[in-house]
Formats: structure tokens, C-alpha cells, sequence
């Protein structure tokens, strides 16, 4: 039987403090009890939301890529969440997913959030990322792509599990929880969404309502306003039952995205 073990870190960031969040995130990995195969942190773990990129940016293989990978081999587990990275003088919003071998994975966020100026300080991406582990297929996405079903779409079920990363603030609670449920419905799949607590140096609140869904979208696991390091074991195997009971996949409508 095909399973994945996931640990979701729900936590405040310090401010504009890079070394203190990886220090208070490693120790909260240390305090996960069980065996996991994926640690998920939230988007600019090191950071919070901001806009400074030129101050807090670093380039890859540095000193938060390469904490990654010292979490991921001292974990044997595959470590993943968002910060800012410069590349060829860009700025990106990036997702990455550090394995205990050192190799990895990224996604640079494709949906900006404009209403804080995201799109004129960062590049957007433009490739989708799906990779496999544990024996799932895995898209992971940030914050505000929640918003845009088109990026997400499932086709012909190629991914078991969409990750959303976030710094969604509580005064957009409603939507974050709505769609976290619609996601997974439409498409078939397992859905975690990884949100952040406390309030940040702008004064914005957040209340993590971080959530396991599965493909029907009912909540395995929900907590608002407090940390949490939870675990919790996925199985492929109802995934793919229930898909073969309720094939809705079959009757999606084709399409292609135009960049």
C-alpha cells in the first residue's frame, strides 16, 4: 500500500529575521515525533509577506538552501516551503523541495498578489511543477495561485496531492477555506494548505486555519490561531478507488494554457 506521511509546521515568522526563523523552524522539525516523509513549511518562511526582496533575497545555494538540505538529510525527509531567491537579477517567490540526497525541486509563484505590489517587486513563473515522492504525484503552489482553478487543473489525474504554501491574512479566511475544499473536489486529489499565524511587521493578522482535505473535500485535519506541527498519513490507494467510483475526471473539459 501506497502511503505519504506529511508534517505541516503552522507557525508565527519573525519579521524580517531570516536566521531566526531557520533556527526557531529547526527547532520545531526537531520536536516532530513521527516518522514523516515531508515536512511542509509556509510561504517565505524566513521572512513573512514582503516586498523588500533587495534586502532579504539570496541567491540559490546559499544559506537557506543549504539549511534545507542539512533539515531534509538530518530528517530523511523531503522539507519544502517558499522564499525569496535572486536569480539573473530577478526576484522570485520560490518554492522548493529540498530531498535528503541533496537533489530538489522549485516552483516560482505564477499568480503575484497585485493588491500588495507583489507583481511589480517579483517575477511571476511559468512552468507548473509535479514531482513524484513516496510514490505520489505532487503539485505544489503558493497563496494567491489558490485563487486561479486553471493553474491548478488536474489533468487526467496527474498529480495525487496539491500543496499550497501561504501567508493568507484572517480577514480573507472565507476564501482560503472555500477554496482550499473546492480544489480538491474539482480536482480529485488530496489538498494541504500550509498558512502562517501571528501579525506580521505591516500589522497584518493571520490565523493559519492550515487543513489536510481529501478528494472529497472533507477536512482531515483543520487548526486556526495556534502553532501546530501535526503529521498525517495519505493513502493512494482510496485516492485511487475513489477516482475509479467517481471517474468525474473523464468528462473534464480539455484545454490549453497560453502564456
Amino acid at each position: 500500500m501506497v502511503q505519504l506521511r506529511l508534517t505541516l509546521i503552522q507557525t508565527d515568522l519573525h519579521w524580517h529575521n531570516p536566521t531566526a526563523n531557520r533556527a526557531m523552524l529547526e527547532e520545531k522539525i526537531a520536536q516532530i515525533q513521527l516518522p514523516t516523509d515531508l515536512i511542509i513549511l509556509p510561504e517565505m518562511f524566513t521572512t513573512g509577506f514582503t516586498m523588500e526582496a533587495s534586502t532579504y533575497a539570496e541567491p540559490m545555494n546559499l544559506h537557506t538552501f543549504k539549511w534545507l538540505q542539512q533539515q531534509a538529510a538530518r530528517t530523511q525527509a523531503a522539507v519544502a516551503g517558499s522564499y525569496i531567491v535572486q536569480e539573473n537579477r530577478n526576484f522570485y517567490n520560490r518554492f522548493i523541495v529540498m530531498f535528503p540526497d541533496g537533489s530538489y525541486h522549485t516552483y516560482d509563484k505564477k499568480h503575484l498578489f497585485r493588491m500588495a505590489n507583489e507583481h511589480l517587486t517579483y517575477t511571476a513563473g511559468k512552468d507548473k511543477l509535479i514531482f513524484s515522492w513516496k510514490g505520489f504525484n505532487i503539485c505544489p503552489l503558493i497563496c494567491y495561485d489558490l485563487r486561479f482553478p486553471v493553474w491548478s487543473r488536474n489533468r487526467n489525474n496527474e498529480y495525487d496531492l496539491l500543496i499550497y504554501v501561504a501567508n493568507f491574512p484572517q480577514a480573507r479566511r472565507q476564501a482560503w477555506n472555500v477554496l482550499l475544499q473546492a480544489r480538491a473536489i474539482e480536482n480529485l486529489a488530496y489538498v494541504v494548505g500550509v498558512n502562517r499565524i501571528g501579525t506580521d511587521g505591516k500589522g497584518i493578522t493571520y490565523s493559519g486555519e492550515s487543513a489536510i482535505i481529501d478528494y472529497k473535500g472533507e477536512r482531515l485535519f483543520y487548526q486556526a490561531d495556534t502553532e501546530v506541527i501535526y503529521t498525517h498519513t495519505l493513502c493512494k490507494q482510496d485516492l485511487e478507488e475513489f477516482r475509479q467510483r467517481f471517474p468525474a475526471f473523464l468528462d473534464a473539459d480539455a484545454f490549453e494554457i497560453l502564456l
